[in-house]
């Protein structure tokens, strides 16, 4: 036994429905300000999974950070404790070009990784700070203007 099918709303097929939107507003705001060439102060990975399995995505982006062309260097606030030199070395990163630096006493990872941000010895310092609240963002995105240098925020989950 067959029921007859009569649809209560008429349908558009999807094509039709997504050319009823009117583009031209939107297209015109993303050609009117296009992405900045300057690069952000502050920015944030999130990595979840095993340790090695991060570890290997977080490698091709420290090597390109490694060889950057800026004379400075590349800075890693408390890294964990499996990104050891041996690690460096067989992910193929400039360990010339890499500064690895530890709080001490009662400093934190975050005065340190502000400190080296401002200082602009560094042209990247890396932190893996977790967690990283809004104020703390606020700090290391206004260090890394004033000496010139970019942030990273490596978040592990």
């Amino acid at each position: 036994m067959q029921f007859p099918h009569t649809p209560q709303h008429a349908q558009l097929p999807l094509f039709e429905a997504f050319m009823a939107q009117p583009m031209a507003p939107i297209l015109k705001e993303v050609v009117e300000s296009p992405w900045s060439n300057e690069p952000e102060a502050f920015s944030e990975l999130s990595l979840r999974g095993a340790a090695g399995n991060c570890l290997s995505l977080l490698a091709p982006i420290l090597r390109e950070l490694s060889q950057d062309q800026d004379a400075r260097w590349l800075t890693l606030i408390a890294p964990p404790a499996s990104l050891t030199q041996a690690w460096l070395r067989d992910a193929g990163l400039n360990r010339e070009r890499i500064l690895l630096l530890h709080p001490r006493g009662a400093q934190s990872a975050q005065q340190l990784a502000c400190e080296a941000l401002r200082l602009g010895r560094s042209h990247t310092v890396v932190s893996w700070l977790n967690p990283l609240n809004s104020n703390g963002r606020q700090q290391l995105i206004s260090a890394a203007r004033t000496g010139d240098a970019q942030s990273l925020n490596i978040r592990l989950g």
